[in-house]
């Protein structure tokens, strides 16, 4: 649920609309208040919210930014579980203890995930985004782009401005419509989001975090969170381990990977939980994992593999957990979208189809590098490196 950049950025990448483009707007905005009224939105209440609302240039930049390099895991994690952010969330953690005590106690959900989903999303309610909500998704619905979700969730936005949750000025949050502590989308708030103080409002968007915190939890529990159970444990994988055994969707029970040698990285027995996966999130040479139903909760909140890293590695250390026992190698880059076309460009050409050339290195890219490795004779752990594409190259 996280749609954040830099103030800095945002004036760089404005955008400068066409002089018919209010005119354009205005009659956008006429047709879609049909569509919202036909919803059950009142006509005072839609006017009233969209008093004064014109695109906005920087959602547009926002939504069209496209970042030509994504950072490593390492550096990712440097930055999402910083010690500050540890310092923080163990601070907010020990202050609301008795607040997420009982929030667990009602919802099952531990109450260090909570904390870090909040420390990720707004910086412990810091950073909960200063945009208007409607005009955020009216910008969005109406630029065409992401014009389906856009109107899904402003129709969803005015549900929660007519229900009474929160004030028209209040509503502010992420370029992207993703309000409150904890970033819920609209459509997300109406089905999930909970009055824990029972005054009658979900209010995400107050100073007080307790229905934003216990919202959270409420989301993860529907989704399937088991309670006392990790996101994952770190593990080491015996020489000679057939890589292509860890992959996400591969997912064995707890005897299939011990009997094939792994074991925890403090060199205890794999624990008997849910089925697991192994993920090399950097492939050979770097930390490896065993990852539970746990870590698949938190991709429903947000389905990168780095951020629901980082929420679980973020609750461990919030917990008194310690870092990972295996040092990052930190010398791998990340291949651009660019080259990632490149290499399965190239993979394609030797025989080992990617089922295409989006410049995602999704499950097919994968197979197909798993093959290509195999073919040379080196560890298949299907990782896109940067040493792998200059083998192609050659």
């Amino acid at each position: 649920m996280v749609f954040r950049i830099s103030l800095a950025l945002s004036m760089l990448l404005a955008l400068h609309l066409p002089a018919t483009a209010q005119s354009t707007f205005e009659a956008w905005r006429a047709n879609f208040r049909t569509t919202a009224l036909a919803q059950g939105i009142d006509p005072r209440l839609f006017d009233t919210a969209f008093q004064g609302v014109t695109p906005n240039e920087a959602v547009i930049g926002f939504d069209r930014f496209q970042p030509e390099f994504s950072k490593p895991i390492w550096d990712y994690l440097d930055t999402a579980v910083s010690q500050n952010r540890i310092r923080e969330g163990r601070r907010n953690h020990r202050q609301l203890r008795r607040l997420l005590r009982r929030i667990e106690t009602r919802y099952k959900v531990d109450t260090e995930i909570v904390t870090a989903i909040w420390g990720l999303e707004s910086n412990y309610g810091q950073n909960r985004g200063s945009i208007y909500t409607i005009e955020a998704l009216a910008t969005l619905a109406f630029d065409g782009r992401r014009a389906r979700y856009g109107t899904r969730q402003l129709i969803a936005a005015l549900k929660i401005l007519q229900a009474g949750h929160v004030a028209q000025a209040e509503m502010r949050g992420s370029w992207a419509g993703a309000m409150g502590h904890t970033q819920f989308i609209p459509t997300s708030f109406l089905a999930l989001a909970v009055d824990y103080d029972g005054d009658g409002k979900r209010n995400i968007w107050a100073a007080d975090p307790a229905d934003a915190l216990a919202s959270t939890a409420n989301y993860l529990r529907q989704n399937g969170w088991v309670q006392g159970q990790p996101w994952g444990v770190e593990v080491v994988l015996p020489r000679g381990f057939d890589y292509s055994k860890a992959d996400i969707n591969n997912r064995q029970s707890a005897r299939y990977w011990r009997g094939l040698g792994v074991v925890r990285a403090d060199g205890g027995a794999l624990p008997t939980y849910s089925d697991a996966a192994l993920l090399l999130p950097a492939g050979a040479g770097n930390p490896v994992f065993a990852v539970y139903k746990n870590f698949r909760v938190i991709q429903r909140y947000n389905n990168s593999v780095s951020y629901a890293m980082s929420v679980g590695h973020l609750a461990d250390r919030i917990g008194g957990g310690g870092t990972f026992t295996t040092p990052w190698a930190r010398t791998a880059a990340e291949l651009t979208r660019n080259e990632i076309v490149e290499l399965q460009t190239l993979l394609t050409a030797r025989g080992f189809s990617t089922g295409g050339t989006d410049g995602v290195a999704g499950a097919k890219t994968r197979t197909a590098i798993i093959a290509f490795q195999r073919s040379l004779g080196i560890e298949a752990d299907g990782f896109p490196s940067t040493a792998l594409l200059t083998r192609l190259r050659g």
